[in-house]
């Protein structure tokens, strides 16, 4: 799922799962690192964020209440939610 959705492909379909997954476990891994599947989605182009607000405001739910994430993690969670 990690490197489908890094490579945009699937989009509708795979961004719900992926929350899905990052509700019961933040930090879930795709085989890389810790983290990663949070990282692939964070780092969708902010349009794709707009096609799905419904989504993007559970991912700022979900990421707004992590705390000790890794420094390149939290970098991508700050700019996720900055307006």
């Amino acid at each position: 799922m990690r490197l489908l959705i890094g490579q945009h492909i699937g989009l509708p379909y795979l961004l719900p799962l992926a929350l899905e997954v990052l509700r019961e476990n933040p930090m879930a891994e795709g085989h890389m690192y810790e983290g990663d599947l949070l990282s692939a989605v964070l780092t969708r182009n902010p349009s794709v964020w707009a096609e799905f607000p419904e989504l993007s405001r559970e991912l700022s739910e979900i990421v707004s209440k992590l705390a000790g994430l890794p420094p390149d993690l939290q970098q991508k969670v700050e700019h996720f939610l900055a307006p």
